[in-house]
């Protein structure tokens, strides 16, 4: 009985420091990988849409490139279009993400949808061109706090003429009612930095090489005209 209790006692203590680490280092972590303390705390828009998050994570990362070379690569995200530009074996089916901007997934409107999976999309809700663009997990509903989906802002800020920081953020509040709550966010929460920072990465790199290739285009064209 001793021996039970003891191993009991023990169990407790690992599962709440588990718990805790995950709380306090883990998740405080993945949540702002790559913000910078300002970015974590500004108002970005439509913050107000979901005014007390259980989920809110801010990312960030710098682009050598113009908004025009970004925003091309942001509006054709999404399984079977550009992909996700990270692990294409799971999030585009095996086909692997695109490199260039694709003409005819280029239109962006309210509305818009931008799968996740087959069977799964976010959709656009409000957008400003070339600058931020917001999503929401509910097609019909507008940028307001009408429903309950979360909001996922895609935001390129200036830093100079050529460099812009792209900003992620998601807002969510649970639903603690959903006895699966935990498990399941829990889950998404440990596997969701993971593919948010490749595709960032992924996003970047593609824009860079673009920005890269504009350059030598016109040192080349200068040269000839020397």
């Amino acid at each position: 009985m001793r021996k039970t209790f003891v191993s009991g006692l023990i169990t407790l203590g690992a599962g709440t420091a588990a718990v805790g680490t995950y709380l306090l280092v883990y998740r405080l972590w993945q949540e702002h990988w790559g913000a910078t303390e300002e970015e974590i705390a500004r108002l970005l828009p439509y913050d107000e849409v979901v005014p007390n998050p259980t989920w809110n994570a801010t990312r960030a990362v710098t682009i050598a490139a113009t908004p025009e070379q970004i925003w091309p690569f942001l509006i054709q995200i999404g399984w079977g279009r550009a992909g996700w530009y990270g692990y294409d074996w799971v999030d585009n089916g095996g086909k692997p993400s695109a490199w260039e901007i694709l003409p005819e997934e280029q239109h962006l409107e309210v509305g818009k949808d931008f799968p996740m999976s087959p069977w799964t999309a976010q959709y656009c809700k409000a957008f400003e061109e070339p600058r931020w663009m917001l999503w929401r997990s509910t097609k019909d509903s507008k940028a307001t706090s009408s429903d309950t989906s979360g909001t996922w802002l895609w935001y390129l800020d200036p830093i100079n003429e050529r460099h812009r920081r792209l900003i992620t953020r998601m807002r969510d509040t649970y639903r603690w009612t959903n006895p699966l709550i935990l498990p399941q966010q829990i889950i998404l929460e440990l596997g969701d930095l993971p593919f948010m920072r490749k595709c960032m990465l992924g996003i970047k790199a593609r824009a860079e090489r673009l920005s890269e290739q504009a350059q030598e285009h016109h040192a080349a064209g200068l040269r000839k005209r020397g």
